[in-house]
């Protein structure tokens, strides 16, 4: 986590230097905000990951005397392929839709919406995936 932690860092100077350079050569309000709320998101990850960091005990990635062979083993959970994530777009295009051309598609989108969020959601409960 050091090292993830010392690249946000690197991000959070790097916006807090840019930062009032960019409002001095353009005077830009939005563009500055959005640099501001940039330098505080990046300085919240920083936060989070160091105090993360210290709490844990170090990964292999952390420590310099590591062995590559420290490093096997089982990584996580990678689910397999869905189809749910293009079918909860494709309802949320139906809805957005909806706001241009009439109520009644927004509400049509909105129902497949909540079919297919449901199903997305509850995709490792049933079938062939069910843990």
């Amino acid at each position: 986590m050091k090292v993830e932690a010392w690249i946000f860092g690197i991000l959070t100077l790097f916006a807090l230097i840019v930062t009032p350079i960019y409002w001095l050569m353009s005077e830009d309000p939005t563009g500055t905000t959005a640099l501001v709320m940039t330098f505080f998101l990046a300085l919240l990850v920083t936060f989070y990951l160091a105090i993360t960091a210290r709490r844990m005990d170090p990964r292999p990635e952390d420590r310099k005397e590591a062995e590559i062979a420290e490093g096997a083993g089982e990584l996580g959970f990678f689910p397999p392929h869905s189809w749910w994530p293009l079918w909860c777009a494709a309802t949320l295009s139906v809805a957005v839709l909806g706001l241009v051309f009439g109520w009644w598609l927004f509400i049509i989108g909105s129902a497949l919406g909540i079919i297919a969020l449901s199903g997305f959601i509850f995709e490792y409960y049933r079938g062939d995936h069910a843990h």
